[in-house]
């Protein structure tokens, strides 16, 4: 007679992850809002300590609830092990950020409870009636959602915990613009709503910026001052833990700081040699590039660059089908959009609904510009689009049924998905689609970006040396007014991006080396697969196989790479 046992009942891992998302979902809304939970559009989270102490728990018993489903039969199996290796990883890393108070004291340019409770309402259905009466009802949440914001600052600047002083100043100045003058930012979004609720829609937008309002005089006259002299960089130690966090490794960084300087002498030497075929004579390779801004291939037209970057997408994506991918009809839809005013300066990428009813999105600031050169779209939009962001997260929730929803979507690790598409960028590169010396200077550009992310990112936060073979303040200190100048110095954007660059490195501290990081590990693992199965490598089928494996950390990552 066969005995059942508490372990024999128990929920294998994935079964434990997922069981994870569904209560997430309970307690974050804007994750459901982003897998395409229809509950989920009429509310927002508790970003107050008690809120995040909620989700920090949840994630402590869910490792409990792990540990006793990989004791069971069939927990050990290879789709098993691979869930359960990266639940326990990202639960990890998110405990510590929650228990060293990271989440006291955030305040960044692009990644805050704030810009979540914004960022949601762009993707929230609008297609009926009740959607719009759902809206409404998430504008009416946001004044508490925002208290529960204010409530863990303030619970920071108790313990001594506190956001950057240019954080603070740049989030003041994007609730200025989200409040407008005239009209604010949520009056622009409910306008397209129904007549038939026009009088509760204005009302609802009246409150949102009402909440806006306050938190902006909130941090003007209470937090300003109370973080007046506190430092831009966070040390080593709390870099270690937001790395960790942003990458899914427990990263080297002085290794990884010696990278991104070879990859800068590297990617310097290559883009002298391109921009001498661009302009002939040019001293530097960004004087090359800034007569391209008037001289180059560009689009003119916001509405124009959003149908010319549609099409870029729709035609890499008729090239690549067949020959470097095999792509599901569903992961072929993608949108091109332009992003309203008041965020940050760097083009994103929005994934699909898991049910596909919500495609995936990219979307362009446009920083007032209405002229935009083709050298820094191209690429770019490899980046956000296709092959890149678009690709690996559509297919992500295209195979979401065959691993678990938490490896294809909460589970995505930054590293991870910035690495994929950088890559694409190189894939591109190397499969004959820069037609251009402008457009290859483009792309040589952006790799110089992201190689000097690295350098700056790390350099200025740990305060390191700036080694005797730079050509820039060689033996100084980085301090960030120093990263400011090196970026300026070897980067094609104009000033406000570059600013805004900046802010953001020190307000997502270990982000922004996840790009170059990431794509090392890509590129690592796919030439050890070609190195073990030789000439019988192939290159589309490890791709898809790839893309068709979820989120990993890259020290995970580069594991399952090499083993395709």
């Amino acid at each position: 007679m066969s005995h059942t046992t508490a372990s024999d009942n128990a929920p294998l891992p994935r079964q434990v992850a997922d069981a994870y998302v569904d209560a997430l979902v309970d307690l974050d809304p804007i994750t459901g809002t982003f897998l395409g939970v229809p509950e989920s559009s009429s509310r927002l989270p508790d970003f107050s300590p008690t809120g995040q102490e909620a989700v920090a728990q949840l994630a402590r018993t869910t490792l409990d609830r792990l540990a006793e489903a990989e004791r069971r039969p069939g927990g050990d199996s290879e789709l098993e092990r691979r869930c359960a290796r990266l639940l326990r990883e990202r639960l990890t890393a998110e405990l510590a950020v929650h228990e060293s108070g990271e989440g006291l004291r955030t305040v960044s340019n692009l990644h805050t409870p704030l810009h979540s409770a914004r960022e949601v309402l762009m993707i929230t259905p609008v297609e009926t009636d009740d959607d719009w009466a759902a809206l409404a009802q998430r504008l009416r949440a946001m004044p508490a959602a925002l208290e529960g914001y204010r409530a863990s600052l303030e619970a920071g600047l108790e313990r001594n915990l506190l956001g950057g002083p240019r954080q603070v100043e740049t989030v003041i100045g994007q609730l200025d613009t989200w409040i407008g003058t005239d009209r604010s930012w949520f009056a622009d979004l409910t306008e397209p709503g129904p007549a038939a609720l026009r009088a509760e829609l204005d009302a609802a937008a009246a409150l949102a910026t009402g909440a806006l309002v306050e938190l902006r005089d909130w941090f003007r006259d209470r937090y300003a001052p109370a973080v007046e002299g506190a430092p831009d960089v966070v040390g080593r130690e709390r870099y270690a833990v937001l790395a960790r966090f942003f990458n899914g490794a427990d990263l080297d960084l002085d290794e990884a700081y010696t990278y991104g300087w070879s990859e800068f002498h590297r990617l310097h030497a290559e883009m002298v040699k391109e921009a001498e075929k661009v302009l002939p004579g040019a001293k530097t390779p960004w004087e090359a590039l800034a007569w391209l801004d008037e001289n180059g291939e560009a689009v003119v037209g916001v509405e124009e660059t959003r149908q010319w970057l549609q099409a870029l997408m729709d035609q890499a994506i008729e090239a690549l089908d067949g020959t470097h991918f095999d792509l599901a009809e569903r992961v072929k839809h993608v949108e091109s959009r332009i992003a309203p005013p008041g965020g940050a300066a760097a083009p994103y990428y929005t994934g699909p609904s898991l049910d596909f009813s919500r495609p995936g999105r990219t979307w362009l600031p446009t920083m007032g510009q209405t002229r935009f050169p083709a050298y820094d779209l191209v690429s770019t939009w490899y980046h956000e689009g296709v092959p890149g962001h678009h690709l690996q997260l559509a297919q992500w929730a295209h195979v979401a049924e065959d691993l678990s929803r938490y490896q294809t979507t909460v589970g995505m690790v930054s590293a991870n998905a910035e690495g994929w598409a950088l890559y694409a960028e190189r894939l591109m590169d190397e499969l004959g689609f820069l037609t251009s010396a402008e457009r290859r200077l483009g792309y040589l550009d952006a790799q110089m970006m992201r190689a000097v992310r690295v350098i700056i990112d790390i350099g200025m936060h740990l305060e390191l040396a700036i080694p005797a073979d730079s050509p820039f303040h060689p033996g100084e200190r980085w301090t960030p007014e120093l990263a400011h100048r090196f970026l300026a110095l070897h980067c094609s954007r104009p000033a406000d991006f570059v600013e805004s660059e900046i802010i953001r490195y020190q307000g997502m501290p270990g982000q922004a080396i996840g790009y170059k990081l990431g794509e090392r590990t890509w590129l690592a693992g796919r030439e050890a697969a070609r190195q073990r199965h030789g000439a019988d490598f192939d290159l589309k089928a490890w791709h898809m196989a790839a893309l068709s494996q979820g989120s990993l950390g890259l020290d995970d990552l580069l594991a399952e790479l090499s083993r395709i």
